[in-house]
């Protein structure tokens, strides 16, 4: 029947009906009511209904549906899961969607789950209302972290990946940095064993300008971890045993975590043996025993001992060991002075380098020993209350020098090699342990040395003479230059004083000029017998007669004179004049005497 050929008792009839029916549904079901609502009816009027109904009808739409104008986060629920995307119901005119992608961190969606949404498109083309789970986390997300900032609450996060300088933690879907050193309070070796773990943490900072979050999960441990420490800190005693953990191990020690707090053995209390490096004893994250030795005032420097624990080594050596009794053992440490022998695990004995060799002549340790070299060494003293122990090598060798008169008698001639060099001479081996010292001046007759590198080179064999023995001082003087004939005893007579010489000049020097007589012999000439007969001088490239007038065979110094030879004829004249005058006049007078050597002198100076 048409609306308009209803009688009006049937019209009001059936408005009555729909109101209690209204009523009845509003009241029993409201949301029922408001889900199964004919919208279009009501915006087309085909529904009517009364003014005090509709007000209580808004009021039933204000409390059940979301005002999907304002830009807050929703929950909402999964009611279906697509290929694509997930249908979610936060009771709105319709169900939102939400794409698959932004769940990829809960592969385990289902149907039921409550999920939290932000309305990113009231209605799309197709009236459809489109939701942001992504949007909604990220503002949920930063209220949460900092709320757990400010009320310093712990938060779970998942380490996603390694990254310069610590690990990425995802919490509440937000990217944040673990800096290495906030992972734990031991050094991190393997960072790669916290990937993909879900730990607890603390915000420990946020940037709002550049969203960015550090976490720690160091603040976490530290906490307890501060708590154990004084109550440690508080029972600490010296000479207390405590178990601990290798937590790092340097050039200088061990750094030992006693459960919280951490303390220092250092090298030397590791091992009663001499040892390189703490590596050797231990390793990390070994667990040990430990005694105190030793703590500040404050209690935060801790010095600790391993070998404390052990019986020493001193303690446990042979009774029976004494002075004379020959030792094995390895070469530990090599100084300048000596080397130091393990004889026993940590028990060792010094070889001096005096004790090395029977030489007098001191060389270093290391031409000797090696580290590592296995040796064999005699006790010379032992003191077991200062725990130190002298050996030697050179004891396990007859003394070369018991029969050295015999086997190096002053004058005899030996080949030896030269060691080393001083400023005053060559000291050369003859055998092993006996060392002889050639001064520099008994090098060579006629060489003029200023060092005697400039003779010799260290390794070569020269030929010696003993020159000189002293037993008790273990000296020997040895001579290379008297295996040789001295050619000075032959310029001796050579270039013996008055005997003449031609030569030239060979260098003009400080005061007079030199002249070569031959690789050996050079002489000096002074400046005021460099005259000649005219009343000039000699000069550089001139040649002459000279006459010797000084020759010293023990300085080697030879001076020669060429205004001697003119001078000398002069004096042979006067010399003659007056022997003839004497002949001629058997009684001469003072007179005639006297004016022969006036006739002379004017001769002489060219007056006649």
């Amino acid at each position: 029947m048409a609306e308009e050929n209803k009688t009006p008792e049937v019209q009001e009839q059936e408005v009555k009906s729909a109101k209690a029916s209204y009523v009845t549904e509003q009241q029993t079901n409201p949301e029922q009511f408001l889900k199964d609502f004919n919208w279009h009816n009501y915006e087309e009027g085909i529904d009517p209904i009364e003014d005090d109904k509709l007000e209580e009808f808004e009021k039933l739409v204000a409390d059940n549906f979301v005002d999907t104008l304002d830009d807050e986060v929703v929950e909402g629920t999964v009611i279906n899961i697509t290929d694509r995307d997930a249908i979610i119901d936060i009771n709105a005119k319709s169900e939102g969607v939400v794409s698959l992608n932004e769940f990829r961190y809960n592969p385990n969606l289902q149907v039921g789950d409550k999920v939290e949404v932000l309305i990113d498109v009231r209605e799309d083309a197709t009236g459809q209302l489109v939701l942001s789970h992504r949007k909604a986390r990220v503002i949920k997300a930063w209220d949460r972290v900092n709320k757990a900032h400010d009320e310093a609450t712990i938060v779970n996060g998942y380490v996603k990946c390694r990254t310069k300088g610590g690990m990425i933690v995802d919490v509440f879907g937000i990217e944040a940095f673990l800096p290495g050193s906030q992972i734990d309070v031991k050094p991190i070796r393997d960072y790669d064993a916290y990937v993909g773990k879900t730990m607890e943490f603390k915000v420990v900072k946020i940037n709002h300008e550049f969203k960015n979050v550090v976490v720690s999960h160091k603040a976490l441990i530290e906490a307890d971890i501060e708590e154990q420490k004084k109550e440690i800190i508080g029972q600490l005693e010296k000479g207390q045993v405590l178990e601990g953990t290798v937590k790092n191990i340097t050039s200088y020690g061990v750094f030992v975590d006693l459960g919280g707090v951490d303390g220092l053995i250092h090298i030397t209390d590791l091992s009663w043996s001499r040892i390189n490096h703490p590596n050797e004893i231990v390793e990390l994250d070994q667990k040990l025993n430990v005694v105190i030795l030793d703590f500040d005032e404050a209690k935060t420097r801790i010095q600790l001992g391993l070998k404390q624990l052990s019986k020493h080594p001193w303690d446990a050596l042979d009774e029976n060991l004494k002075v004379g009794d020959k030792v094995k053992g390895k070469v530990v440490v090599i100084a300048d002075y000596g080397a130091f022998i393990e004889v026993a695990e940590g028990v060792e004995g010094l070889i001096h380098v005096s004790e090395m060799s029977w030489s007098t002549h001191l060389r270093s340790a290391q031409d000797f020993v090696n580290v590592g070299d296995e040796v064999e060494a005699q006790v010379l003293t032992l003191d077991r209350d200062d725990r130190k122990m002298s050996l030697g090598i050179k004891q396990l060798t007859p003394d070369p020098w018991t029969d050295i008169t015999e086997k190096y008698p002053v004058g005899s001639r030996h080949t030896g090699v030269v060691r080393n060099f001083t400023n005053f001479g060559v000291f050369v081996e003859l055998e092993e342990g006996i060392d002889g010292l050639i001064y520099i001046s008994d090098l060579s007759w006629t060489k003029k040395i200023k060092h005697p590198s400039e003779f010799c080179n260290v390794g070569d064999k020269l030929e010696v003479v003993v020159l000189e023995l002293d037993v008790e001082g273990r000296k020997l003087s040895l001579g290379h230059k008297q295996t040789e004939e001295n050619p000075w005893d032959k310029y001796e007579a050579e270039f013996a004083v008055g005997t003449k010489h031609t030569a030239t000049i060979e260098e003009m020097v400080d005061k007079g000029a030199t002249i070569k007589f031959n690789d050996d012999v050079v002489a000096f000439i002074p400046s005021r017998h460099l005259e000649k007969e005219d009343g000039t001088k000699l000069g550089k490239g001139d040649e002459a007669e000279f006459v010797i007038i000084e020759f010293n065979k023990e300085f080697k110094r030879v001076v020669a004179s060429h205004m001697s030879i003119h001078k000398e004829e002069e004096a042979k004249i006067v010399k003659q004049a007056a022997k003839k005058t004497q002949e001629e006049t058997s009684k001469p007078t003072l007179g005639d005497a006297n004016a022969d050597l006036q006739a002379l002198k004017d001769k002489m100076d060219g007056k006649a």
